[in-house]
């Protein structure tokens, strides 16, 4: 057994040492004041978390494919942040995929010792059929989880670009990856309960991954998310705003151009600014790779 009691994630806050003697308001602003850290510490890796968002896009424009590989919180957090991406940009469910140790049980319950596994890790690589051009990001919070571990070493193995995310400055030494992302958000309010500033400082992170790497492939015209698929009455709603917005027509006419456009918010705005039809629309955006600026401006 491995002693984590160095890691920056184990150790004792000293600022939250009595927290059992406060009041409830006490805690919260505790709690507050603890994760103000969090963003700074974000920060200060904003370089290398550029670096992973032009890794991300480079396998995007060639058809690679995101994975997220994480136990417990982290493991969770990668699956959320990848089921998002297909409602808010458009994308299919296989562009973007979380990989959780203990598989789909795990997101609601502990599954014990499954973490523990780095063959479990290089399995789970194998099973999703990860290839060269792909990106796989491995999330742990004290950066010695052994299935994020043997994840990362077999899509190294494979050919497949690796980025590591750890809020442990001391695991950095000891993974090797393409890109190194550690925001030190120092100890946890609750010794070792990384689900509190850890997970969100990761959250962070992973939001900006995704995000940055979508905007740069095309999928947010300004900042209107012009990809979204309009699966409920909110994104219906939305649907029609950002064409409302961005051809200055009117409700009625921006659900006709979208029942034209067969729902795609994109092909409806270029079929009215260009003045063509669906088909030509999609011709042009094809074209253009998907960016919508390059085709109306």
């Amino acid at each position: 057994m491995k002693d984590r009691s160095k890691l920056t994630t184990e150790k004792r806050n000293p600022r939250s040492a009595a927290v059992d003697r406060l009041d409830a308001l006490g805690i919260v602003d505790l709690i507050n004041a603890e994760d103000a850290r969090v963003a700074g510490a974000v920060a200060r890796q904003r370089r290398q978390i550029a670096a992973a968002v032009e890794i991300i896009v480079d396998a995007f424009r060639r058809r690679g494919r995101l994975f997220y590989v994480g136990a417990g919180t982290s493991g969770r957090l990668g699956v959320l942040d990848a089921a998002e991406c297909p409602p808010t940009f458009g994308t299919a469910p296989s562009q973007v995929q979380g990989i959780i140790a203990g598989g789909r049980r795990a997101l609601v319950r502990a599954v014990e010792g499954a973490e523990d596994s780095a063959v479990g890790g290089a399995a789970a690589i194998d099973k999703r059929r990860v290839k060269a051009g792909d990106v796989v990001v491995g999330i742990a919070a004290c950066g010695l989880t052994p299935f994020v571990r043997g994840a990362l070493k077999r899509a190294r193995q494979i050919g497949a670009a690796t980025v590591f995310i750890t809020c442990a400055p001391q695991a950095r030494k000891q993974m090797q990856a393409d890109v190194i992302i550690s925001p030190v958000v120092g100890p946890e309010v609750v010794t070792g309960s990384t689900r509190m500033k850890a997970g969100t400082a990761t959250k962070l992170v992973l939001n900006t991954l995704t995000t940055a790497a979508m905007i740069r492939t095309g999928k947010v015209y300004g900042n209107l998310m012009v990809d979204l698929k309009a699966t409920s009455e909110k994104l219906r709603d939305r649907s029609e705003r950002i064409v409302m917005e961005l051809t200055r027509v009117s409700r009625r006419e921006a659900r006709s151009l979208l029942a034209a456009a067969r729902g795609e918010v994109k092909t409806a705005i270029v079929m009215h600014r260009r003045k063509v039809s669906c088909r030509r629309a999609g011709e042009l955006l094809a074209e253009a790779g998907g960016r919508l600026r390059e085709v109306i401006g």
